[in-house]
């Protein structure tokens, strides 16, 4: 397994290098590592998923809503049956709780029954329109006003996180070399693309675009000018677990040309979400909130569901989508360059990433790569860092064979030392605490790590101590 985070290098010529660990290009490396392939995954950051995909609404989407016909449809389509599948089976926290679209005005209601179709074209027949009684009967906890919705049951929420990782770690483990603290800063092509890095020289015959916020940047350097990414901020509020009784399915807006509005949702660890806003943005690193942004949320909220207002707010946060200004992804492959540009990846790609993953081997295919033939990977277990099934300090079976188990750390999130353990030993271990965060959700509670965060670090820094100590790099 090689994993590396500084220093020069290898000198290796890959078949194919992937641009960005996000959610799409860790399930693209990962459906690469099926093969028998030189395969390096490359990110700017010192973690997989640290960019748009550690920041969004974590829904897993039917597609009910997607422009019919279009790739995006198709992809998330296919998708959402391929991620429910691969949750399954690795461990990766998802809560089927179904979504009701609201309609406030005589206007949103008309628009419903459109909504409907639209879901049928794009192959999701389970949706139901309800009237005003029915849909407060579902929802007894929404504001004054709803006139009915349109119920799609399909709809689901899923840890991100997780997800990102389980790719990446299974593509690891199947010999896909992972490259971070690596931004690529040139690109010469030829008979082989020649990548130039922060850390020396990557050589490759074929290269996939996956940068996300910065794919129309690596265009570019490629001679592509085919679009061009404005990062859209959206703003969440992530409220406190003691709200997560007053919604029982993901509350949607109908949506607008700027997307999917603001919504309510519970998440797979037990809060409540509110958000995101849309801002179009000229800086793709301003990640931060706004007062203003903040104020919005809250008097959508209000009308959505009064009383989440009320409740504790546990934290607040910001992610960039990549917005290109067209309504369907921007995949490509330029044969004659043995280049594929993945860009225009918004709100859905989580749900699509695997779907994407196999469209873009298949574009690799047409360009002229010869994979041969496909292996089964290794399946992965992934540690459950969610509510619906039981973590580990409510299992007396792992307490029994190893006490760490039953030591709680962060007391917000019941969070053990062995989870933080396991994290720091993983095959794709933190190089942060965010990082520990997202692999445990250690200092994500009420607290933000006001009680535990002095723990934590400390075990954080000894064990990167007892690297060094031992001559461990990465």
């Amino acid at each position: 397994m090689t994993v590396t985070t500084s220093g020069e290098l290898p000198g290796s010529l890959y078949d194919v290098v992937v641009v960005g660990a996000g959610v799409v290009g860790a399930a693209i490396a990962r459906e690469l590592a099926r093969y028998r392939l030189r395969t390096a995954l490359v990110d700017a950051s010192d973690d997989v998923g640290n960019g748009t995909s550690k920041a969004n609404t974590a829904i897993l989407h039917t597609g009910f809503d997607a422009v019919p016909g279009s790739l995006e449809a198709r992809l998330v389509r296919e998708g959402q049956r391929r991620l429910a599948a691969y949750a399954a089976e690795s461990g990766i926290p998802v809560e089927p709780v179904g979504a009701l679209l609201v309609a406030w005005d005589e206007e949103q209601l008309t628009a419903l029954p459109r909504l409907a179709d639209k879901a049928v074209r794009n192959g999701c027949h389970d949706t139901r329109l309800l009237d005003a009684a029915e849909t407060y009967r579902r929802e007894p906890r929404l504001g004054p006003g709803a006139l009915g919705a349109l119920e799609v049951p399909g709809e689901a929420v899923i840890c991100p996180w997780t997800t990102t990782l389980a790719y990446a770690t299974q593509a690891v483990r199947a010999g896909v070399a992972l490259h971070l603290n690596c931004r690529v800063e040139s690109v010469t092509g030829g008979a082989v693309h020649e990548l130039s890095t922060e850390r020396g020289l990557l050589r490759t015959r074929y290269l996939v675009n996956a940068a996300g916020l910065h794919a129309d940047e690596i265009d570019r350097l490629l001679g592509h000018d085919d679009f061009t990414v404005t990062p859209r901020r959206g703003q969440l509020i992530v409220y406190d677990k003691l709200a997560r009784p007053l919604v029982r399915h993901i509350l949607l807006p109908v949506p607008t040309a700027l997307g999917k509005g603001v919504l309510v949702a519970p998440t797979v660890y037990g809060n409540v979400l509110l958000g995101p806003t849309a801002e179009d943005l000229d800086d793709k690193r301003a990640t931060g909130s706004t007062a203003q942004g903040l104020a919005l949320l809250r008097e959508k909220g209000r009308r959505i569901l009064p009383d989440l207002i009320d409740e504790e707010v546990t934290a607040v946060y910001a992610g960039l989508r990549a917005a290109t200004g067209h309504e369907d992804y921007r995949i490509r492959s330029r044969s004659a360059q043995r280049y594929v540009t993945v860009g225009g990846i918004r709100s859905t790609g989580l749900t699509a990433s695997m779907a994407i993953a196999a469209y873009v081997v298949g574009l690799l295919r047409d360009a002229g790569l010869d994979p041969g033939p496909a292996r089964s990977l290794e399946p992965v277990r992934m540690p459950n860092i969610g509510e619906a099934f039981p973590r580990p300090y409510q299992r007396t079976d792992l307490i029994a064979a190893d006490p760490e188990y039953g030591t709680i750390v962060c007391h917000c999130e019941r969070v053990t030392r062995g989870e933080i353990r396991d994290a720091l030993t993983g095959t794709l271990p933190p190089a942060s605490l965010d990082g520990l965060r997202r692999r445990t959700r250690a200092r994500g509670g009420r607290c933000q790590g006001f009680f535990c965060g002095a723990a934590v670090r400390d075990l954080f820094d000894a064990h990167r101590a007892g690297e060094s100590a031992g001559g461990g790099t990465r």
